[in-house]
């Protein structure tokens, strides 16, 4: 008996959920749903995807969503414009695709996943693959190897940090975030300036979890609504009354009219309860 009731929980139990990752390894889903401390994303469609000016990417061409175009022109603008950047911002890596990630990912056969998961996302949980993050370069490098934390020092990064937000852009995973993703100064994702801006609204909603629970710093600050209370109604005292009056119109109101030689009278109640019928 004893065996059949526990054969029977186990059935019952659900097993945990898990991330498939590479051939035969996989990794556990968090309850918020990350794996490894990533939120999940998928593809982005591919009728929505565009290509960056090839003068803004370095190796691979970069892709992202038609939305994000429009801002990420005007920041490139703005960056050459100003001689504080002293250099060059360039698009090292933009969109991938679930099945790219899984590739880059999982190259490293031998290594540990959650060692791997450090520096790059696992499949299917990467905000590249949604066509709205990219990750910037600076030009000259002067030493610093892309993707590493010595960019943040740069002009270039600096610049970015303090005016990358004009332009609808945040950084996902600043320093020390709650997410327990590595700090990644050069990744930022597109939401744009407000939520009426053009595409921003689905950008949002993708990015709505990760928003709410482990905010971007710098990030797109979200409009705060305030009403106003309507001003007080004010409020009229009543007259005083003089309650010897008062009584005086109380009888008077409760008296009646009669018929007399002169034409109509008024009695007063008084009056009236002397009246004999016949």
């Amino acid at each position: 008996m004893l065996r059949c009731t526990l054969l029977l929980a186990a059935l019952v139990v659900p097993a945990a959920a898990e991330a498939q990752l590479c051939a035969g390894q996989s990794a556990a889903i968090a309850a918020d749903g990350r794996a490894f401390g990533h939120l999940p994303y998928g593809d982005a469609p591919l009728d929505e995807l565009v290509a960056t000016p090839a003068e803004f990417t370095i190796g691979q061409p970069c892709i992202v969503r038609r939305d994000i175009l429009p801002d990420l022109l005007r920041l490139i603008a703005a960056a050459q414009n100003d001689p504080a950047v002293m250099g060059q911002i360039r698009g090292l890596s933009c969109q991938r695709s679930i099945a790219r990630q899984r590739s880059v990912f999982c190259r490293e056969s031998g290594a540990d996943a959650s060692d791997r998961a450090i520096s790059v996302a696992p499949p299917g949980y990467s905000e590249h693959s949604t066509g709205y993050a990219l990750d910037f370069a600076v030009r000259p490098a002067n030493g610093c190897p892309d993707a590493e934390a010595c960019m943040a020092a740069t002009p270039a990064a600096r610049w970015l940090r303090a005016n990358a937000p004009r332009f609808g852009f945040e950084q996902s995973f600043p320093g020390g975030n709650k997410q327990n993703v590595k700090w990644e100064p050069w990744h930022w994702r597109w939401v744009g300036t407000s939520g009426d801006a053009p595409g921003a609204a689905r950008a949002r909603f993708v990015f709505a979890k990760a928003r709410s629970l482990y905010p971007a710093d710098p990030g797109i600050q979200p409009i705060v609504v305030r009403f106003t209370a309507p001003p007080p109604i004010p409020v009229i005292a009543a007259p005083a009354i003089d309650s010897r009056k008062s009584a005086a119109d109380a009888e008077r109101g409760c008296g009646a009219f009669a018929m007399g030689p002169s034409g109509p009278s008024y009695l007063s109640l008084a009056a009236v309860s002397a009246i004999r019928l016949p």
